[in-house]
């Protein structure tokens, strides 16, 4: 029938008896001429909605040419068949992260090793260095850099249980040396890279109790090279945290890409996309939505109700009058008279702003820092957003950054995503447009009235879409995987989106994908234990990489990619023919 190879007979039994008007008797002769009716589209489309169970008002994939020709992609190129075990770690396996050019992949574990891999036919391994030796107790996370000349490798420290101190290893890909190392805390920040030679680190200062201050720094990664000549950190921004909350998760958005993405979640900017331009192109926009008014991006920090024109001096002196003369009712806990104050004082000691975070004019070089916060409780439960400029972007110029005024000791937020819920993984779509996060959801209507006893976790994990160019939620949440551990214990669940599927791990022992733009899931992946991280290829989707608890990483690839690498492989020849040729000889 042409247009690929077609779809087995068992499938076609099993999708055919989905339609009404085909009963088991005729499947069979159905399934022996199926060609005579592979290029119907109103069947195909029947068999589509009907079988992933999609709703009607879900429109086609915007690239797709035909309902058989999507129905054949998300049977035949989703990364479910298991090609290889690999079981080089011995202990639990944390993350994994491919490099730019998919040709490297490098994986963290609990054996405080991190290992660099070869991604060919049958992966194999290239490195593995073992980070023991500079205290720490394992590895974490890891990021290559934009040309994949160095690798960021954050760790935590050997310390006791509630310990929050690690460390950042950059080490150079052409002969796997450390070239530096830089203090992270707490170590879950993970760290990231803001362009090819800097990176992004934090720290923490306890202010209070639950009060604290936390400063990211930007890092040369060549600091013992070039620490004689020139500056090799900078302050970036200074944040104040609330209620025992801080700053963890970084990562950087680049927002040059918003206008060209890879594929627009939203059906409606889809059809304005495709009807404006005889060729399906994603990077054009909709004259209805340039002509929307943009909304402005809400505030990071809660403004406080004006007071007749009292400044925040006043207000804080005034606060501590009616404590001493007694008329603060009804009367304080420690907790909330230390919030109350860092309330009042952070309202004179912070810079405003960026008011122009939705702005539609691009710019080449602004990028977003991205990271998990909070200001109800220790669990971090809000995204913030913080715009940074070309001048940030390097290490040149001030230790502690731009000269600032008393007003100015903290810096705000420029948007603030409340997820009502524990995060537990984030991920940005290739194109940098959309962000995916893991959440485990706080009941409906609760209350939270001591910031380190945050509201019990749902089991269930929601993973929410949002949209960085309007800062809005796209779709619904999808949902199937869980996790089951309280909030002292919730730990971090990596997730990775490729240009059509999402993946992510689970605490059910299940790797999970998707399809970004139907919002089904496509399949589940099994291990023996928790799943802790996935990884797409960068450049072939149909390659995904599973790590597990169970010490384990997975190689999956689609059922197309399995075809075609045993097709390449040479057939050995049959009995008959060599027992002949020996005969022969």
């Amino acid at each position: 029938a042409g247009g690929g190879p077609l779809l087995p007979d068992s499938v076609l039994y099993e999708i055919f008896l989905y339609l009404d008007h085909v009963d088991v008797l005729s499947v069979g002769l159905v399934c022996q001429q199926w060609h005579a009716v592979a290029r119907d589209e109103f069947l195909w489309k029947e068999l589509f909605y009907r079988y992933y169970r999609v709703s009607r008002e879900v429109p086609r994939h915007p690239a797709a040419v035909s309902w058989y020709d999507e129905f054949q992609r998300l049977y035949d190129t989703i990364p479910c068949v298991e090609v290889q075990a690999l079981k080089e770690h011995n202990d639990q396996v944390l993350h994994l992260s491919f490099s730019h050019s998919g040709c490297l992949f490098a994986s963290c574990s609990k054996d405080c090793t991190v290992k660099i891999w070869s991604n060919e036919l049958d992966i194999s391994l290239q490195h593995s260095s073992n980070m023991r030796p500079y205290n720490w107790s394992y590895t974490q996370f890891s990021q290559f850099n934009s040309d994949d000349s160095l690798l960021l490798v954050s760790g935590v420290f050997v310390g006791p249980h509630n310990s929050s101190s690690g460390e950042i290893a950059v080490i150079s890909m052409e002969n796997f040396t450390l070239l530096s190392r830089v203090r992270n805390k707490p170590y879950d920040v993970f760290g990231c890279w803001l362009n090819e030679t800097n990176l992004i680190s934090g720290n923490l200062h306890r202010i209070g109790r639950i009060t604290s201050c936390s400063v990211l720094w930007l890092n040369n990664a060549f600091q013992g090279i070039e620490s004689e000549n020139v500056n090799v950190v900078k302050r970036l921004f200074k944040i104040q945290n609330l209620n025992a909350s801080t700053i963890r998760t970084v990562m950087v958005a680049d927002c040059s890409r918003y206008d060209s993405p890879d594929l627009l979640l939203d059906y409606e900017e889809q059809l304005a996309a495709s009807s404006t331009c005889p060729v399906f192109d994603l990077g054009s926009d909709s004259e209805e939505e340039e002509a929307k008014p943009k909304q402005t991006p809400e505030p990071a920090v809660q403004e406080l109700p004006d007071e007749g024109g009292v400044t925040a001096e006043d207000g804080l002196q005034q606060f501590f009058d009616d404590i001493m003369e007694g008329r603060v009712r009804p009367a304080m806990t420690e907790t909330e008279l230390e919030t109350k104050v860092a309330e009042l004082f952070v309202r004179s000691r912070t810079k405003p702003p960026e008011l122009n975070l939705l702005s539609t004019d691009s710019n080449s070089k602004t990028k977003y820092l991205i990271f998990t916060t909070g200001c109800l409780t220790y669990s971090p439960h809000q995204i913030g957003i913080k715009r940074i400029l070309p001048h940030q972007m390097t290490t040149a110029g001030p230790v502690l950054g731009e000269e600032r005024r008393s007003d100015e000791f903290f810096d705000s937020l420029d948007h603030v995503i409340d997820i009502h819920g524990h995060i537990i993984g984030m991920g940005l779509s290739p194109d940098h447009r959309y962000l995916y996060v893991n959440s485990r959801a706080w009941p409906r209507d609760c209350v939270i009235s001591d910031p380190m006893q945050p509201p019990p976790i749902a089991e269930e994990i929601d993973l929410h879409v949002f949209d960085l160019k309007t800062m809005k939620e796209v779709k619904r949440a999808l949902r199937a995987h869980r996790a089951y551990t309280p909030n002292e214990e919730c730990f971090f669940i990596f997730l990775d989106v490729s240009r059509d599927f999402v993946a992510s791990g689970a605490e059910d022992r299940h790797g999970y994908i998707w399809d970004r733009h139907y919002n089904i899931c496509l399949a589940k992946l099994q291990h023996d234990n928790v799943v802790n991280s996935v990884a797409f290829s960068p450049v072939e989707q149909e390659l995904l990489l599973t790590a597990s608890d169970d010490t384990t990483i997975k190689v999956w690839r689609s059922p197309r990619a399995v075809r075609t690498q045993q097709a390449r492989k040479p057939r050995p020849r049959k009995l008959l023919f060599s027992w002949l040729m020996n005969q022969k000889s």
